[in-house]
């Protein structure tokens, strides 16, 4: 039922994707935690900041997706990449699974962009996250072919309760978790046109 990583090396072969975003994650936290007052230019500069970029910095629609506030938010984002990206990766293939993820991300901070005040700023991957679980849905919702009845009612409850904890997380951005769901979900058909069926796995490290 479940396919096995067995240490670091293994993660990384099996999932190369997850793997180089998940060291992204922590790596650009451990840059910006460090004391230095010159770090905090690059940090204005990169932060989802909603009047620059209706003033053109569009780059800031995608360097929000690898910075996070605190390790708090840094750790739930990436347990969550870690424990429902490899499967996906396995199934789509590298290029799809990194598409579905920064596209949920991009596609999460649109919205925040237009459904949000112009001085209102953002970071995390919470929309590229829930991007997964809208591909998730999806699979489970109309693909039994790829997930077995019993995985799928897993598989919801689990993203109900992480719909939950985001509607519950103060100061949480609600609508990028809606519009990362809802990115993932519209691209789920095209993505999953002709997709492997790895089993699935639980990662252990």
């Amino acid at each position: 039922m479940f396919q096995h990583a067995s240490d670091v090396r293994s993660f990384v072969r099996l999932y190369p994707v997850v793997a180089a975003l998940l060291l992204v994650h922590i790596a650009a936290w451990l840059l910006f935690s460090l004391p230095l007052t010159a770090l905090e230019p690059i940090w204005q500069y990169a932060v989802g900041t909603n009047g620059a970029i209706r003033h053109g910095e569009c780059w800031r629609l995608v360097s929000p997706i690898v910075l996070h506030r605190d390790f708090h938010h840094m750790a739930a984002n990436s347990l969550s990449l870690w424990l429902f990206g490899p499967w996906l990766e396995r199934a789509l293939g590298k290029r799809k699974f990194l598409f579905l993820y920064i596209g949920g991300g991009i596609g999460a901070n649109v919205a925040t962009l237009f459904l949000l005040p112009p001085l209102y700023t953002h970071v995390g991957a919470s929309g590229a996250i829930f991007a997964l679980f809208g591909m998730y849905s999806y699979l489970a919702l109309f693909r039994r072919d790829l997930v077995a009845p019993r995985h799928a009612q897993l598989l919801l409850s689990v993203m109900a309760v992480h719909l939950l904890i985001g509607i519950m997380t103060p100061h949480g951005n609600l609508l990028a978790h809606l519009f990362g769901f809802a990115v993932g979900g519209l691209l789920a058909p095209f993505l999953s046109i002709r997709p492997k069926r790895p089993s699935f796995y639980m990662p252990r490290l």
